[in-house]
């Protein structure tokens, strides 16, 4: 009866620890995007504020032409700093900031175009950047893959050892 109640208490425990770990882990959404990505950040952003995450808004304001390496870039040095943190652009095609993204140590970058490859991009390759096609994927299903990209956690594993490869 005692070693019951041990493991019980024990169990509560280690519950709430996880319950703690999960709520800390994700510590905020950074969005960007150029000028073409721009709506659908937008869209992006109230989708994840109704969802009661907190987002950092890195740019751009509107719809005048701006180069998206920059804002590439200044998300990156932002996700790099710390862990807790995912970032998501968009741009036209969402390869261009993938590319710029990806020279940051530490940031890997993955194109998303469906539901599927946000989830294996974190299952797999540890995923910390989530780019997105604003010309190529529509709203309904950019909503999807970014719930499935914050949802989803790292396999680890044998991906554990081809991401440290990268």
């Amino acid at each position: 009866m005692v070693y019951f109640f041990i493991l019980y208490t024990c169990g509560i425990i280690l519950t709430k620890l996880v319950e703690r770990y999960r709520k800390a882990k994700l510590e905020k959404v950074v969005l960007a995007s150029d000028h073409a990505g721009f709506k659908l950040k937008e869209e992006i952003k109230k989708f994840l504020i109704k969802k009661r995450k907190k987002v950092l808004d890195l740019g751009t304001k509107n719809t005048s032409s701006v180069d998206y390496p920059d804002y590439a870039h200044l998300l990156s040095k932002k996700v790099e700093k710390s862990r807790n943190q995912f970032g998501i652009l968009v741009c036209g095609s969402g390869i261009g900031m993938s590319m710029a993204a990806n020279k940051h140590k530490n940031i890997r970058a993955a194109l998303c175009y469906n539901i599927k490859s946000a989830k294996l991009s974190r299952q797999h390759n540890n995923a910390n950047v989530m780019t997105i096609g604003a010309r190529l994927i529509k709203k309904n299903i950019v909503l999807k893959c970014v719930s499935a990209f914050l949802t989803t956690n790292f396999n680890g594993g044998r991906h554990l050892r081809r991401v440290k490869k990268i």
